[in-house]
């Protein structure tokens, strides 16, 4: 099982888009000013390299990534990966109100699953399903063997 989120994904690439079209056409038009100032070609460049980077950080919120199979579950949200074997996942959960699920684990710790979100709608419950049938699999081949 393989889940990312969909429409954060749509909409960070139309903002990236965005940023790197308006800085590019004001990097272009920079030297055409009516305020006196010299810009040099060094400055478009930085000005066009600006969007580039704005652009990157807003495409940096289509990372989450969640992947599970029988062993267990990869989570990748922001800042790091993380595995967990089905043996420590207590159950998957999507409180009322959250912004995307979470693997709930022993201790009353979570870990949010920023891939499986609420604005996702349906891909979101197929995926939280799928994740639990995995986690209900796991269960009982442990009670079995």
């Amino acid at each position: 099982m393989i889940a990312r989120p969909r429409k954060v994904r749509l909409v960070t690439g139309i903002i990236a888009t965005v940023f790197v079209v308006i800085f590019t056409v004001v990097a272009v038009l920079l030297r055409n000013t009516p305020t006196g100032v010299f810009f040099h070609t060094s400055d478009q460049v930085a000005m066009a390299g600006i969007g580039v980077l704005l652009a990157c950080g807003a495409l940096w919120f289509t990372r989450p990534k969640v992947t599970a199979d029988a062993e267990g579950v990869n989570v990748r949200n922001l800042l790091g990966t993380t595995h967990f074997s089905w043996d420590v996942v207590e159950s998957v959960s999507f409180p009322n109100g959250a912004s995307w699920a979470r693997l709930e684990l022993p201790d009353d710790e979570y870990v949010p699953i920023m891939a499986l979100q609420s604005m996702d709608g349906e891909r979101a419950v197929t995926g939280i399903r799928e994740l639990r049938r995995l986690l209900k699999e796991a269960k009982q081949r442990s009670h079995q063997g």
